[in-house]
């Protein structure tokens, strides 16, 4: 039985709050790791109704299968899961990025492995079937539309946060998120 899709992507978003954060991210960056990390609690803390937590994503081109990986995100949101099964594969991506990245980005065993391998192994962690997913044509217009998004908004690093559409750019991972709700307006 073929896989159930929605088109297009589904809306990375959680919350209906009047602030909005938008969070750009690339699954491999380990930067991008430390801040989705933060999300539960930022969206527990600030409430539903207070905030609107957006993520986008952007690959970078250092690391070597962003691409592949931003597109198996998006893959996920498009099967019956949506949101919640793209959000499973960044959680599988970002925690065990040594699965995805070549050493120092050009090196080691990563460099004999497929797209088609990467995929299969994002779907055996996160446990999202995506890979039909993946592999329909009409999946890249989303994938571009990302990446239009970020550069229209000045995102060229990851992660990126943007402030009811104004990009922060002393934002950071490394910030607790008691500075973020701050920064929010929400603490």
């Amino acid at each position: 039985m073929p896989t159930s899709f929605t088109s297009p992507a589904a809306p990375l978003a959680w919350g209906r709050g009047p602030r909005t954060l938008e969070v750009f991210l690339e699954p491999t960056c380990p930067f991008s790791g430390r801040a989705f990390g933060k999300f539960d609690e930022l969206m527990a803390r600030a409430g539903e109704d207070r905030l609107t937590l957006k993520i986008r994503l952007l690959p970078q081109p250092w690391h070597t299968f962003s691409p592949v990986t931003v597109r198996a995100v998006l893959a996920a949101s498009t099967t019956a899961g949506g949101r919640d099964a793209a959000k499973r594969v960044l959680a599988a991506v970002f925690a065990n990025r040594e699965r995805f990245e070549p050493t120092d980005h050009c090196a080691g065993p990563m460099l004999d492995r497929s797209p088609r391998e990467v995929v299969a192994e994002i779907e055996q962690l996160s446990g999202v079937a995506l890979a039909e997913a993946f592999g329909r044509p009409a999946l890249t217009a989303d994938v571009k539309w990302q990446a239009k998004y970020a550069r229209q908004n000045g995102a060229h690093v990851t992660p990126t946060f943007m402030i009811d559409g104004l990009v922060v750019p002393d934002m950071g991972s490394g910030e607790t998120v008691e500075a973020w709700l701050g920064r929010l307006g929400l603490a």
